[in-house]
């Protein structure tokens, strides 16, 4: 497979603002003097083995078309049917994340924050996550309290002041304050486990109940003073893992009843109703499962504001996007959003192989189309390594760091999130976009400056030309191989 050229995203970003925009009318269509007033649209395309990267590469113009053709590829967009409202998209505010940004030259520091959370300069994130006590993707193991201090009168977040508080609030800063941050804790002090150990699953004992809903209350008033507001909390990272890193076991009436006797319960007497709860938070295969044991029961779903999910069930033979779309027929009133997602093993040898970023844009289309309205991925930055990680747990993120130079080495995927956070916002409203072949994919949202984004990814070895509809009006236009484009329509 090719590689693609991977460029420093903010100087891309810059260069592709200030590249002039192709002007032509497709075949077919008539000329751009009346179509053109009424919709304009313009492509931004990353494609391999070009120095495409979010770069617009042209204007389209619409024309009364004839019927399609039956061999002609289409990509058909009706904005009249709208669904699900978006959230956002971002990414994890890890240990690891905070830790390598801090040891970069601050021009480099700089350079992530407006890559990642400039809408302008840079692709736009809106949401994000941090973990609550320490993950894999910490240099240590930690908690906020003392050994057996169950009434949690030593709380303490002092080990996130020195790194992930100032990351955070740089990047709300940089996002113009849109910014929604949810928490995930992936193991309780190690003294409130049957197994004594916040490493290796264990269970939650249930004369800790109490005392483990209270510490997300205190965790939320601890960033909340530090001036990183909090909108939401998920239950536990991944319930049903038995990992060598932090970790704790639930099944799923464990977990729906820990949230209807204790975490909602506390979080609305602390006047903490307004959070956003989500439950699972673990991977697509069992989703439905765990969705229907806590949606089922009253007393339980009162509490949850969504279901999160995870990409990393391609062990069970490959992507099960259908068990998302299972819960959203089901239980149409609850969110749901994918709260991990990141590509391993880390290999240098491998990061610029271009399956990286079409593992993303596939991931995110089909989650959108199945009704997700958030999509967050996991570790912002990396250093060299794939770290720092204290189980050698080493993967990739859409950006990673020299820190023995401070360089940034931004990978494809970075560009292919970004044709999605860039250009919907949150506020947009999902739309039918429907494509003639299964070669194209494609999801489309209108955003509420009216303008309308569609995502048309080619996976292919194939250039495809093809006819796109919005409506009565049409154009044609075409998808270089292994590509992905951002169609933005205007004035319509």
């Amino acid at each position: 497979m090719r590689k693609g050229l991977i460029f420093t995203g903010l100087m891309l970003l810059a260069a592709c603002s200030g590249r002039e925009v192709k002007e032509k009318a497709r075949a077919g269509n008539s000329s751009p003097s009346s179509a053109s007033a009424v919709m304009k649209v313009v492509v931004y395309t990353t494609a391999e083995g070009t120095d495409l990267r979010l770069s617009p590469t042209d204007t389209l113009v619409f024309s009364d078309p004839d019927q399609p053709l039956e061999t002609q590829p289409c990509v058909f967009v009706d904005p009249d049917h709208r669904f699900q409202t978006f959230l956002g998209i971002g990414g994890a505010f890890t240990d690891a994340s905070a830790e390598t940004w801090a040891k970069l030259p601050e021009e480099q520091q700089e350079k992530i924050i407006t890559a990642y959370f400039d809408r302008n300069l840079g692709i736009g994130y809106s949401f994000g996550r941090t973990n609550m006590n320490s993950c894999d993707f910490s240099s240590d193991m930690y908690t906020y309290v003392d050994e057996g201090d169950r009434n949690l009168t030593s709380f303490n977040i002092g080990h996130d002041e020195r790194y992930k508080i100032p990351f955070i609030k740089k990047a709300m800063e940089a996002a113009g304050g849109e910014m929604s941050l949810f928490i995930s804790p992936w193991s309780p002090p190690a003294w409130m486990k049957d197994n004594g150990d916040m490493l290796h699953g264990g269970t939650l004992l249930p004369e800790y109940y109490q005392s483990w809903a209270n510490y997300y209350v205190k965790y939320i008033q601890a960033l909340e003073q530090a001036g990183v507001p909090v909108w939401g909390l998920s239950v536990q990272n991944e319930p049903m893992a038995r990992q060598v890193w932090e970790s704790c076991i639930y099944t799923a009436e464990e977990e729906r009843d820990f949230i209807k006797n204790y975490l909602g319960p506390t979080l609305h007497f602390n006047n903490m109703e307004d959070k956003k709860l989500i439950a699972w938070d673990h991977n697509r295969d069992q989703v439905y499962h765990r969705a229907s044991a806590i949606l089922g029961d009253p007393e339980a779903a009162v509490y949850v504001w969504g279901i999160g999910f995870h990409w990393y069930e391609v062990w069970t033979g490959g992507r099960q996007y259908e068990n998302v779309r299972r819960v959203n027929e089901a239980f149409p009133g609850t969110n749901l959003l994918l709260t991990e997602a990141c590509n391993y093993p880390f290999s240098w040898e491998t990061i610029d192989d271009w399956k990286w970023g079409e593992n993303y844009g596939e991931n995110m289309i089909h989650d959108l189309n199945n009704g997700a309205v958030a999509w967050t991925d996991w570790n912002i930055l990396l250093d060299e390594t794939g770290g720092p990680n204290h189980v050698d747990n080493f993967c990739f993120a859409p950006v990673h760091a020299r820190v023995s130079d401070g360089s940034l080495h931004f990978m494809n995927s970075y560009y292919y999130i970004g044709h999605f956070s860039k250009f919907i916002r949150p506020g947009a409203a999902r739309v039918i976009s429907s494509s003639s072949r299964a070669q194209l994919l494609t999801t489309a949202f209108i955003n509420t400056d009216n303008s309308l984004a569609v995502i048309v990814m080619n996976p292919t070895d194939e250039e495809i030309s093809y006819r796109f509809y919005i409506g009565t009006k049409a154009t044609v236009t075409v998808s270089a191989p292994h590509s992905i484009s951002t169609l933005l329509v205007q004035n319509r």
